[in-house]
């Protein structure tokens, strides 16, 4: 099959580490090529259609002959991850992963609370403020500051008194022109749940990040960009108790169909020291570097790297057309590389 590679070259607004992310674009190529398919690398710009048309020649039923597997982050906008799945749309080109509106809720944090929070799901309590000024409601400090639209800890401020809230809104408001999101600081551990599927869903090993004995135990903007001295590790399969890992993926499904999630995700939590789970927010477009904490719960349940990309893309390949990949053999692979 041929399947477009379809991601945005790197700039100050995606993602936090443009080796990291141009690494894991070129092993998703990789792995395609090595499982037989033809494979494209191609910029998600407003020349998108047109390369793949060249690419992927309409059949006798003018359909592409192919599909996209989609790593585009957009390039600008508050709604920027919608730009290549809404050109696609238009386009009639199969694609992996969240739709426009999906991939809309991953980036606006407010929509996703408020959804998780219609179907009683639990995320820290919190306020959209311009000024820092408005009312805290029934907030309790300490409070996590960051954007409302960014990605990547972008922006993230832990603020541990009133007094400071005003400037760490301004500053939100003054560098990214956009709202401030201002929620509880949760404290106790951090833990990410990695989700495989659509109909249904496999909930891979859980990966929790370690802070050790670190004062700021929240995961920065200079954590994701490898630029932190005390880097939190990942644990994975992380050490949780049945009930609480009972728990953990329950909320984790529910977030991901409330959140109209496709193929795969990652629901990152806070969990509190009476064992409460708390949804900070969903990625629909988690990072499939190989050290990172998707790729890591998925080879820790048995995915090799090849099985897991082809493995989203036969998911994609059965929704748009009701039937898998012909000759899967990479599900075979799978089955037998799965412990007993």
């Amino acid at each position: 099959m041929r399947v477009a590679v379809v991601w945005n070259e790197p700039t100050e607004v995606n993602p936090p580490d443009p080796e990291d992310y141009r690494e894991a674009v070129n092993s998703v190529v990789a792995a395609l090529e090595e499982s037989g398919h033809e494979a494209l690398q191609c910029e998600g710009d407003k020349e998108l259609v047109a390369t793949l048309d060249r690419f992927m020649r309409p059949n006798r039923q003018a359909r592409p002959s192919g599909m996209v597997f989609n790593m585009a982050y957009g390039d600008m906008g508050d709604w920027r991850s919608s730009q290549v799945p809404t050109i696609l749309e238009m386009a009639g080109i199969p694609y992996t992963g969240a739709s426009p509106l999906g991939a809309a809720l991953e980036l606006d944090k407010v929509i996703t609370k408020k959804l998780i929070r219609a179907d009683g799901l639990p995320t820290p309590n919190f306020r959209v403020m311009r000024q820092g000024t408005e009312s805290t409601g029934e907030l309790r400090f300490p409070v996590i500051v960051k954007p409302r639209y960014e990605s990547v800890s972008k922006g993230l401020q832990l603020v541990h008194e009133p007094s400071g809230l005003r400037q760490a809104v301004k500053t939100i408001v003054t560098q990214y022109a956009q709202d401030a999101l201002v929620e509880e600081y949760i404290e106790g551990r951090e833990i990410c749940v990695a989700l495989l599927g659509n109909e249904q869903l496999e909930v891979l090993p859980l990966v929790e990040h370690d802070f050790r004995d670190r004062e700021t135990r929240v995961i920065t903007w200079e954590d994701k960009k490898h630029l932190s001295a005390a880097e939190p590790q990942k644990i994975c399969p992380a050490k949780v108790g049945s009930e609480l890992s009972t728990k953990l993926h329950d909320i984790s499904v529910a977030t991901f169909r409330a959140c109209l999630g496709r193929e795969y995700a990652r629901v990152d939590l806070r969990v509190d020291r009476s064992g409460q789970p708390f949804v900070l927010e969903i990625n629909f477009s988690p990072s499939l570097h190989k050290t990172h904490s998707y790729v890591r719960a998925a080879t820790t349940r048995g995915y090799s790297f090849p099985n897991l990309v082809n493995r989203i893309l036969d998911l994609a390949h059965t929704r748009y057309f009701g039937a898998r990949m012909p000759n899967p053999e990479h599900e075979l692979d799978r089955d037998r590389a799965l412990p007993p």
